[in-house]
């Protein structure tokens, strides 16, 4: 059994690396394609080829806000697991000191008392 918990851990390592490679991948794709509208010679287009390339402008930086808005939601969340997770940890520790005290207890009675 405990032969398949570091294999176990070894695959969500492995799922969450490949997970982060592709959003790598399909942001610095996005990123390229955004810097192409943005260095295109849009001076030299009529008016109309210009217009469209402010309409496709402004759905980049709608789609951009969205982005942002959700990436601050889930900062939110994370920082608010983590304020969660080390709240948890500070409300056991009277348990864990008292489980201790419990245990040194118990050994000096087994050590000391004869009956």
């Amino acid at each position: 059994m405990s032969d398949y918990i570091p294999q176990l851990l070894q695959l969500l390592q492995q799922g969450v690396i490949a997970i982060f490679r592709f959003v790598q991948i399909v942001w610095m794709w996005s990123l390229s394609q955004a810097t192409r509208v943005v260095e295109s010679p849009w001076h030299n287009w009529p008016f109309w080829k210009q217009v469209l390339l402010a309409m496709v402008a402004a759905a980049v930086i709608m789609a951009l806000v969205i982005v942002a808005s959700r990436l601050w939601d889930a900062t939110e969340r994370i920082l608010n697991a983590f304020s969660g997770l080390l709240v948890a940890f500070v409300s056991t520790l009277p348990f864990v000191v008292l489980a201790g005290i419990v245990a040194m207890g118990g050994l000096w009675i087994v050590n000391t008392v004869n009956f």
